[in-house]
């Protein structure tokens, strides 16, 4: 079992937003059983909030509802259970690896690094702009999940998975 953290700050748009659409490209890919993915936050403002309901009605026109999701912020023991800890922006990245165990930052990272449609390093934070914002990161998220998926079939799983 491949196991994936995607971080954002809050829990409440990026990193929701990409769990949900990597969970939705990867059940298409038949591969709900092999990869395990989850979503958390850095800073601790929304835990047990849902997603913000603007990323969650730009994701449900896409087909991907974020709606049974709740924020959670990351944890200690979160480093050393999941393969991949991908964070959506610069900031995020060094909050987890200020609180990461030794030997374990080669598992943190940025998420949109995965993509090959986007020269950014980063997701930009959506919540104070305005629906655009999150339809430029659902379009960073669904390139980035293609390429992770990829990625994680070349390097995770055996030929006979594949699809």
């Amino acid at each position: 079992m491949v196991k994936v953290l995607f971080v954002c700050m809050g829990n409440i748009c990026r990193s929701p937003t990409a769990q949900g659409v990597f969970e939705h490209l990867v059940e298409q890919s038949g591969l709900n059983s092999h990869i395990e993915i989850d979503s958390a936050g850095t800073h601790a403002y929304h835990v047990g909030e849902p997603p913000d309901k603007r990323a969650q009605a730009t994701a449900l026109n896409r087909g991907v509802d974020l709606s049974s999701q709740r924020a959670r912020r990351v944890q200690v023991g979160d480093f050393e259970y999941y393969d991949y800890v991908l964070a959506m922006d610069n900031d995020n990245l060094t909050n987890l690896i200020a609180i990461c165990p030794a030997g374990m930052a080669r598992k943190v990272e940025l998420f949109l690094g995965y993509s090959t449609h986007f020269d950014n390093e980063e997701v930009p934070d959506p919540y104070y702009g305005a629906s655009t914002g999150f339809e430029r990161v659902l379009d960073m998220v669904e390139s980035a999940s293609e390429g992770l998926l990829a990625e994680i079939r070349r390097q995770h799983l055996k030929e006979p998975l594949l699809k």
